[in-house]
């Protein structure tokens, strides 16, 4: 069974590496230990980017909403 939580962390350091740290409440929480191998997925939020990728199509101009019709 496969079992997710997310969690905001910023990106630090290590020696030469980057490394992020797991909080102590969800590593107890998520029974996280030493030398355990986890998943670990990495999620920006890009609005910029988003929108490249849903509803744009090349040479065609941007959405505007008819806030007129709306109105009663």
């Amino acid at each position: 069974m496969v079992m997710a939580r997310s969690f905001r962390v910023k990106v630090r350091n290590v020696g030469t590496s980057l490394g992020v740290l797991i909080p102590k409440e969800i590593a107890e929480e998520e029974k996280v230990r030493r030398g355990e191998e986890i998943e670990v997925s990495i999620l920006r939020r890009d609005v910029k980017n988003l929108m490249k990728l849903f509803g744009t199509a090349k040479d065609t101009r941007g959405f505007e909403r008819n806030r007129a019709e709306r109105e009663l």
